[in-house]
């Protein structure tokens, strides 16, 4: 009576166990697949992320040098070196010889070059200020009315009211808190590690016309790229696209 009793119990134990391992299996089927596929989207934004990056970079180079250049490395570090020659000399504009690793290039600078850098690489992000308003009371003698009137001018200004002949007297000042929005780029440079894949570490195809008038920068990826997750289940890849004379391949 006992061993049926034991076999039972054991029959029942073995029921329980496949029960909760059946469980945990269709837990992992249904959670694991989307973590996989939320990370092959993230490569996939990453990396058009890059290839933006890249094609940008050119882009600001045949502005500087009316042409583009299959070296990605020479371009970013031509067009940074740029920006920080402008950033330390705003009149730093024109045509320009720019020493570069013992190379001299000649260099086209347009007026407002750093801020189209600026805002083309850079985040737009939106920032709530406290901005302290001061008001000033003053009195004016008006010609028009033949008698002195009250004002009320903001602060930066009352240097200007007081060297005017009318000026009669400041009565009072008021400081007031308020919050604005204020839209700016969080901006970055275009370093070494765009150039390449963040999947294969193959640098991006960067292939220059014949006529020399257009660029374009592609994957690397040709074949389904795969990596193997938690035995039974592939992180895949296809190719993430390309950009020609600034035509998207995603869009």
């Amino acid at each position: 009576m006992k061993i049926k009793l034991s076999k039972r119990q054991f029959r029942s134990d073995l029921l329980e166990l496949f029960i909760v391992l059946t469980f945990i299996f269709m837990v992992i089927t249904i959670y694991v697949p989307k973590a996989i596929w939320e990370e092959e989207t993230q490569a996939e934004n990453k990396s058009r992320f890059y290839i933006q990056n890249v094609f940008d970079v050119e882009s600001f180079y045949s502005t500087l040098t009316d042409s583009f250049n299959v070296d990605g490395l020479w371009a970013i570090n031509l067009i940074n070196a740029v920006r920080d020659s402008v950033m330390a000399d705003s009149t730093y504009l024109g045509e320009r010889v720019l020493s570069l690793s013992g190379k001299d290039v000649m260099v086209n600078i347009p007026t407002g070059f750093d801020v189209d850098y600026d805002t083309t690489f850079g985040f737009p992000k939106v920032r709530r200020d406290t901005i302290m308003d001061t008001t000033f009371t003053i009195v004016m003698f008006l010609e028009e009315l033949g008698r002195n009137d009250t004002i009320f001018i903001q602060h930066k200004k009352f240097a200007e009211y007081e060297e005017m002949p009318n000026f009669v007297a400041k009565i009072s000042s008021e400081t007031k808190e308020r919050s604005e929005l204020t839209n700016y780029y969080d901006s970055y440079q275009p370093d070494v590690a765009m150039l390449r894949c963040p999947l294969t570490n193959e640098l991006y195809k960067i292939d220059v016309s014949d006529d020399k008038n257009s660029v374009r920068v592609a994957s690397p990826i040709t074949d389904l790229y795969k990596e193997r997750r938690y035995l039974i289940f592939s992180f895949k890849a296809h190719n993430h696209g390309y950009i020609n004379d600034g035509i998207r391949s995603w869009d």
